[in-house]
């Protein structure tokens, strides 16, 4: 079951997980099994089957849609309420299990290659993309999965709660793929590029009908000013907008 679950966080995927704790008298379930149930509908493991599986899964669904759902200790009856009469009851630990934000990356050079193992190490599951194989090799960048392909297809992938970051080789690729960007409702939405090339940006998107509450979500240039020039320092400057987006809520 941990295992699992750990797959999913890796993934970007929250979920719950239910640990019988206790039993009384005579129920299913023995204490130390285990439910999971991930947002993405992945489901493993069990505390005991029947009517009180049932209750809990609802306990868990509640629990995975919320975003402020908290550890809590839930006794289940076999009684009338769950259509069962053998009298006994579990006491079953709640548990939401937090996944790492996700993070596509569209464009695997020089910039992406410095910030995404960064982002890997500070919380977020990152997925790297680019048209170019000799940039898109599997194990080219560590802690990240990187991979070849178009943008919009490996994007699908992403969770559009997460992180759009776009930084390729071409600027109508990046064009293309911020447009693609905000028609998905990725939460966070962010190009490399210089302030002339943002402007140009984002009269682009007017034209083209772009809202304009969507073109003020565009953040470009990315990352916090510190001044920086090489790509490792700019690494450091969009990992800590996208730290600070993230203790903010998103």
């Amino acid at each position: 079951m941990l295992e699992v679950a750990a797959a999913c966080a890796g993934r970007g995927v929250g979920g719950a997980m239910a640990t019988v704790i206790e039993r009384h008298g005579s129920a299913p379930g023995t204490p130390g099994q285990k439910l999971f149930l991930a947002l993405d509908g992945t489901c493993v493991g069990t505390v005991g089957g029947g009517a009180i599986e049932r209750a809990a899964l609802e306990a868990l669904m509640t629990l995975v849609r919320s975003e402020e759902g908290k550890h809590a200790v839930r006794e289940f009856k076999l009684g009338p309420e769950l259509g069962m009469c053998c009298g006994g009851r579990l006491s079953v630990l709640l548990e939401p299990i937090a996944a790492l934000v996700p993070c596509l990356i569209v464009g695997a050079g020089h910039v992406a290659t410095a910030v995404a193992p960064l982002l890997a190490k500070v919380g977020f599951a990152v997925t790297v993309v680019d048209e170019r194989e000799e940039w898109g090799g599997e194990s080219r960048i560590p802690s990240a999965r990187c991979v070849t392909g178009e943008f919009d297809e490996i994007g699908r992938e992403v969770d559009v709660r997460g992180a759009c970051l776009v930084m390729t080789h071409d600027h109508q690729i990046d064009q293309r793929a911020i447009e693609w960007a905000l028609r998905r409702g990725f939460a966070y939405v962010g190009g490399v590029g210089s302030r002339a090339k943002a402007e140009r940006t984002r009269q682009r998107l007017e034209a083209k009908g772009v809202s304009e509450a969507d073109r003020a979500r565009v953040r470009m240039p990315i990352g916090v000013d510190i001044g920086a020039r090489l790509p490792e320092e700019i690494a450091v400057s969009i990992a800590a907008e996208l730290i600070a987006w993230r203790k903010r809520g998103r």
